[in-house]
């Protein structure tokens, strides 16, 4: 699976880009992807991987995906303390309550937090060859001129069904899953790059994995992005 290893991979990724000059490496493409919740962003994403890495120069350097390993980057690489994750995890703040907890030394103020993993996904974003799944990516990176934004969208029922079948939830379950999700993540772009993650002139392209399998959606997000940027693929 694609997460298996998913940490490892990841410093792998950090550790090769830094040992590498920023004014000598070729710069490569970078997807963001916005989604709505249920929509198979992970099933694309491991078939995009797939397809790339076979497609990329310099295949030594490998194609890596982001998500919630992004939260694990932030607070290793800033040294926040690992009780952040919860906070960054539950979404819910209070810029008052923010204020005073970070006079008391209580926990760091969402701002903080914000401002970090931005670093992350711009640094991410500017090494390429990454796929970076939400925490407001498309909007960080709109105006690097490597990056590649993707919108992935499927029917209600489509989505009740692969919350289903990945989580073991009941249908009612699956359903208030995704509410919560949707509504959290929309919150979340809202509140803090005040932007709709539903604008589609955030996107290059928006794919409808009810109509297209996850491995189709892949293809015709590659075959995309290697028109795009086809200076960074062999032919």
């Amino acid at each position: 699976m694609l997460i298996t290893g998913a940490y490892e991979k990841c410093k792998q990724y950090l550790k090769l880009h830094s040992s590498v000059s920023e004014n000598k490496k070729e710069i490569f493409p970078c997807v963001t992807i916005s989604r709505l919740t249920g929509s198979g962003s992970y099933d694309v994403s491991k078939n995009l991987i797939e397809i790339l890495q076979q497609r990329t120069k310099d295949s030594e350097n490998p194609w890596t995906y982001f998500n919630k390993e992004l939260i694990t980057k932030v607070i290793e690489d800033f040294k926040l303390p690992k009780v952040l994750k919860k906070y960054i995890q539950e979404g819910k703040y209070s810029h008052i309550s923010d204020a005073v907890n970070e006079l008391l030394g209580v926990k760091p103020s969402e701002w903080t937090i914000l401002h970090k993993t931005t670093e992350i996904v711009l640094q991410l974003a500017r090494y390429g060859k990454s796929i970076i799944v939400g925490r407001g990516s498309t909007v960080i990176t709109a105006k690097l001129p490597n990056c590649f934004h993707v919108r992935l969208v499927a029917p209600i029922e489509n989505r009740i069904k692969h919350v289903q079948k990945n989580y073991n939830y009941s249908k009612q379950e699956a359903k208030d899953y995704i509410k919560q999700e949707d509504e959290r993540r929309n919150k979340y772009l809202k509140s803090h790059f005040f932007h709709d993650a539903d604008d589609p002139t955030l996107y290059h392209l928006t794919i409808n994995t009810g109509l297209l399998t996850y491995e189709e959606s892949a293809m015709v997000i590659a075959e995309a992005l290697i028109k795009k940027f086809p200076k960074s693929f062999v032919k």
